[in-house]
């Protein structure tokens, strides 16, 4: 935990000097400060909800992200389990609010606040919160995120605001267990292990073994690293698309 975060602030002075050169290039300027702020934040966000949709949907991100994922527990400590290689590229998805005229260390404030409400989110503690479940991303909300239930799966990717799942198909209420069934927390297939080399290393371990099989095309070469976690060259494993159209048909 404390090597991941460590890793975190010291790309974050790297992403400084990088958002910096594209910020020079920048090619609006917002002089409402208001309307700067507001805008900052709701691109942000925007950005982030895609960056985590993609380390869910394309595998060899979702080697990164899986690490956050593999516990079967939902706690404030859940939020500090980080992805050890996201630092390495997460910069990228920023620099179009530098191109867009804001400064590098305000996109980091607003990336650091979101990510502040991000780690409170995971708990068992709160229930729901109202009103606030129609336009924030709530530990209601989270919880689902996290549910290794073939429901729940890839669902809820925002940060702070839950109106990009609205908007983009990927949200999912909490059910109650007489709705559904109880949440459960973790991976499809929960790792047996959990020693930290085994945790931030398996999936990689399993795309090795997946693109080095015999007698595979390079489509499916391309597919064990680019395609959706789950993917399979002959059905033995499934996507969560698959896995939801298999067990909830009509949804």
């Amino acid at each position: 935990m404390l090597f991941n975060g460590g890793i975190d602030l010291a790309f974050r002075l790297v992403y400084l000097a990088i958002l910096q050169y594209f910020y020079l290039q920048s090619i609006l300027t917002i002089q409402n400060v208001f309307v700067y702020w507001l805008s900052l934040l709701l691109l942000e966000d925007f950005l982030y909800y895609w960056l985590h949709r993609f380390d869910h949907q394309v595998r060899l991100f979702w080697a990164v992200h899986v690490t956050h994922h593999s516990s079967v527990l939902m706690n404030f400590t859940v939020g500090f389990r980080s992805s050890v290689f996201q630092p390495l590229y997460r910069f990228i998805y920023f620099i179009p609010l530098a191109l867009l005229g804001f400064k590098p260390l305000d996109i980091l404030f607003i990336y650091a606040a979101t990510q502040i409400w991000g780690i409170f989110v995971h708990t068992e503690l709160i229930h729901k919160m109202g009103w606030l479940e129609y336009i924030f991303v709530t530990p209601s909300h989270h919880r689902v995120h996290h549910g290794s239930n073939i429901k729940y799966l890839d669902k809820n990717m925002g940060m702070f605001l839950i109106i990009w799942d609205k908007l983009f198909g990927t949200f999912q209420p909490e059910l109650s267990a007489k709705e559904y069934e109880p949440l459960q927390y973790g991976l499809t297939k929960n790792i047996e292990r959990s020693d930290p080399l085994t945790v931030i290393f398996h999936e990689w371990s399993g795309i090795f073994k997946d693109v080095t099989q015999k007698d595979i095309s390079l489509y499916s070469r391309w597919m064990y690293l680019f395609g959706p976690p789950g993917w399979s060259h002959n059905g033995s494993r499934h996507t969560s698309e698959q896995l939801r159209k298999m067990h909830h048909p009509q949804k």
